[in-house]
C-alpha cells in the first residue's frame, strides 16, 4: 500500500470512472486497475463493485474511503511543513502569547510584517500564561510571547528578552492628579484602584513593588480585562498601573494622563519562550530575529 495507490483509489471514488481517474492520475486504464485491485488484495475486502463498464463504492469502500482521505491529507500537510521550513519567508508562524501582548504588544509589529511578508500567515493564540506553556508542552504552538514575571523552569526552556516594559501610574485627564508632576508612595492610599486580581501576574508585580517601598493602596476594585481597566479609568471609576505598551493611543489623544510616581519604576522584561529541543521552523526564526532587530532599533528612542 503506497501513496499513489491512495491517491489513486480517492480520485475514483470522487469520480466513479476508470478512464477519467487515469488521466486525472496521468497514467494508463491498467494502471489504475492494477492499484486498485493490489489494495483490495491488501486489504482483503471488495472496494468497488463492477457492474458492467461501470464502477460503484461498495459500503467497505466507503468506509475506507474515509480513513484514507485523512491519511492523505496528514501527508499533505507534514509535506507542505517540512517545505515551509526551508523558506522563512512563506508558510505559517503559529504561537502563543498572553492577553496583555497578544493584544496591544504584539499586533502594531505583526500587521507591518505581513506588509513586508504577504505571503506568512500567523495562527496566535491568546490566552492565560497556564493556557499558553500547556499548548507549548504539547506542541500545538512553536513558541510562546510573555512576561518574566510568569515563573518558567528555564532548564528546559530557551528564553530570550525582546524588550522592556514599563508599568505606568494612569488617570483620567480630570483627575485631582493628572496635574501632579509627582506622586509619592504614601499618596496611593488615598485613591481608589482598579487591578487585575489576585492571580494575576500583574497584580502580584505591583503590589509587591508599592509594599517593597513601604507603601499600600487605598481601595482596590478587582476586574478581570485589562482593557475594561482602561475603560474604567478613562470614565474615571478609578486608577491604576497599566503598561505603556496598553495605553500609549489613549495617552496620545489625552484621554489618559500619566503620573510620575517618586522613587518607584514598575518594569518587567517581555521575552519569548520554545522547548529547548525544540527545532523552530524558518519562517518563525525569520519573525523572531526580525521582532529582536526592530525592538532594539526602537530602544534608544523610549
Amino acid at each position: 500500500m503506497n501513496i499513489v495507490q491512495l491517491k489513486t483509489f480517492l480520485v475514483l471514488a470522487e469520480c466513479l470512472n476508470v478512464t477519467e481517474t487515469s488521466v486525472r492520475m496521468n497514467c494508463t486504464q491498467p494502471a489504475v486497475s492494477a492499484r486498485i485491485r493490489n489494495l483490495e488484495e491488501e486489504c482483503n475486502v471488495l472496494l468497488f463493485d463492477r457492474i458492467g463498464k461501470r464502477v460503484y463504492l461498495t459500503k467497505q469502500g466507503a468506509v475506507f474511503r474515509d480513513y484514507v482521505k485523512n491519511a492523505v491529507d496528514i501527508l499533505q500537510t507534514a509535506t507542505d511543513h517540512l517545505k515551509q521550513m526551508d523558506d522563512p519567508l512563506s508558510g505559517c508562524v503559529k504561537f502563543g502569547a498572553t492577553n496583555f501582548i497578544g493584544t496591544y504588544f504584539l499586533p502594531p509589529f505583526l500587521g507591518l510584517y505581513r506588509r513586508d511578508y504577504p505571503n506568512i500567515s500567523f495562527e496566535v493564540n491568546i490566552s492565560c500564561s497556564s493556557d499558553i506553556l500547556g499548548r507549548l508542552e504539547d506542541n500545538s504552538v512553536e513558541f510562546v510571547v510573555l512576561s518574566d514575571q510568569i515563573s518558567i523552569d528555564e532548564s528546559r526552556y530557551h528564553v530570550q528578552n525582546i524588550c522592556d516594559d514599563e508599568m505606568i501610574l494612569v488617570v483620567a485627564p480630570d483627575h485631582p492628579l493628572a496635574e501632579s508632576q509627582q506622586c509619592t508612595v504614601d499618596e496611593l492610599e488615598n485613591y481608589n484602584f482598579l487591578l487585575k486580581g489576585d492571580g494575576s501576574s500583574t497584580h502580584g508585580f505591583v503590589l509587591e513593588k508599592i509594599h517593597a517601598m513601604g507603601g499600600r493602596l487605598g481601595s482596590v476594585m478587582h476586574i478581570s480585562s485589562t482593557e475594561a481597566i482602561k475603560q474604567g479609568v478613562m470614565y474615571g471609576l478609578g486608577i491604576s498601573f497599566l503598561s505603556r505598551f496598553t495605553v500609549s493611543h489613549e495617552m496620545e489623544t489625552a484621554r489618559l494622563c500619566e503620573v510620575p510616581l517618586e522613587s518607584v519604576c514598575f518594569k518587567r522584561k517581555i521575552r519569548f519562550i520554545y522547548r529547548e529541543e525544540k527545532r523552530l521552523s524558518a519562517p518563525s526564526e525569520r519573525f523572531l530575529a526580525t521582532l529582536l532587530e526592530s525592538m532594539m532599533a526602537e530602544s534608544p528612542r523610549k
